[in-house]
């Protein structure tokens, strides 16, 4: 497990971006093999969908050879609904870039079939070759994806009934009305996330901290689902200052000597 502290959730965007369009340029993908990408929506990741455009307009990194699959979506909300994940994703980033629309995946809240639709995605994963770095954000409780609090840690795509803390704190993209927010959602699982080659959580904010001590300085819990994480044999946590308020001292000094060596993980190495 690697820890990046940045000075801000600007840098923690950068950074990120960076990241991802260094593992992109690495493996050189091509109409043989395209490169996967699992992806998160919310507030942490949207600088890091900023740069990515960016980068993509100024002719530095293409997504032309890129598939994308989405962390969770909404069930029973429109995908042309301003909070639906599908419209989150078009708007933050794949409008401004030049993916193929055949190439992003993203749960569909309205299947005929919820479970179908769970099991098809995990077998598009897998028909894709697995996913090659998954993107993800957490919640202040610990969760990942829509992964909260008692999830299992070997789950897979699924339906989740979401909770009360989950609810009222997504109220606020509905105007404050928690009884307009879904109850339900699909998302993968824990386990799909860790099937991934390669995987990066970012975090932001002093309200994050204490679930990235757990992540980091506690043992693995299912309570907090991103613990399971410490397994992974390749991933890094991206995280501001704030976010460390919870971390002991030699904690953060012992991961901020090791930022020399994660920033030449940033430039890619193209043979």
């Amino acid at each position: 497990m690697r820890l990046v502290i940045k000075d801000t959730s600007d840098d923690v965007s950068l950074w990120s971006a960076l990241y991802v369009k260094a593992r992109i340029l690495e493996a050189k993908p091509d109409h043989r093999k395209y490169f996967v990408l699992g992806l998160p929506t919310g507030g942490t990741p949207k600088g890091m969908y900023l740069e990515l455009v960016k980068m993509c307009k100024a002719g530095e990194l293409s997504f032309k050879y890129v598939k994308t699959f989405n962390m969770d979506e909404y069930v029973g909300l429109d995908r042309d609904h301003p909070e639906s994940y599908h419209s989150f994703m078009w708007e933050n980033l794949f409008k401004h870039i030049d993916i193929h629309p055949d190439n992003v995946n993203i749960l569909d809240g309205n299947a005929e079939n919820l479970v179908e639709e769970c099991n098809g995605f995990e077998k598009k994963i897998v028909e894709a070759g697995g996913i090659d770095l998954f993107i993800g954000g957490i919640g202040p409780d610990g969760h990942i994806a829509f992964n909260e609090p008692g999830s299992s840690l070997v789950s897979k795509t699924r339906v989740k009934t979401l909770n009360k803390e989950t609810i009222v704190a997504n109220s606020r993209f509905f105007g404050g009305r928690e009884c307009d927010v879904p109850t339900q959602a699909l998302t993968v699982g824990v386990q799909t996330i860790l099937d991934a080659r390669e995987v990066m959580i970012l975090i932001t904010g002093s309200h994050k901290a204490l679930a990235l001590h757990y992540a980091i300085e506690e043992g693995i819990n299912h309570m907090w689902t991103v613990t399971a994480l410490q397994q992974h044999p390749k991933a890094v946590f991206v995280c501001d200052e704030d976010a460390t308020l919870e971390l002991k001292v030699k904690t953060v000094k012992y991961f901020k000597d090791l930022m020399t060596l994660h920033d030449k993980s940033i430039t890619p190495n193209l043979g």
